[in-house]
């Protein structure tokens, strides 16, 4: 993802086109492409379907015309994807942001569960001592009732 993050996509002629980091020309690529198809020159790969068999019929301007056709396709259909990438990306960010949010303040009321916990185990030992006090007096005083009858 951070390579999809440092690649731009720009705009020619109303095309999506990619350009990375390492300057690859989509330019140079076409007019190579083009030149070969003006020489005769088909390229390598004829079973790779790019261009269907019909179009080895056509003349070499509309194998030009196609290829530049399907290349506008795949452009957008990639430059599309980056933007999902993207997009992905933000919401990863995003993601990534509330759940660090969350455990901080899962923390936060971790530390606080412990205290009111101590707390709460402080307050028991109290009114433990208390009814114990309690209970003795009111022991002492059952006792001295009975002496005062």
């Amino acid at each position: 993802s951070s390579k999809i993050r440092n690649m731009e996509v720009k705009s020619a002629d109303g095309v999506a086109v990619l350009e990375d980091c390492i300057g690859f020309s989509l330019t140079k690529t076409i007019s190579k492409v083009e030149e070969k198809l003006k020489k005769g020159v088909l390229p390598d790969c004829q079973d790779d379907d790019t261009i269907p068999r019909v179009g080895n019929e056509m003349g070499p301007e509309a194998q030009i015309r196609f290829l530049k056709a399907k290349l506008r396709v795949t452009q957008e259909d990639l430059a599309n994807v980056v933007f999902e990438c993207r997009k992905k990306d933000d919401e990863n960010q995003n993601l990534e942001t509330r759940l660090k949010d969350t455990e901080e303040e899962n923390t936060r009321l971790q530390r606080t569960i412990s205290l009111q916990q101590s707390q709460t185990e402080k307050y028991k030992m109290l009114s433990q001592e208390a009814n114990k006090k309690n209970e003795g007096l009111q022991q002492e005083i059952t006792a001295l009732e009975k002496v005062l009858q």
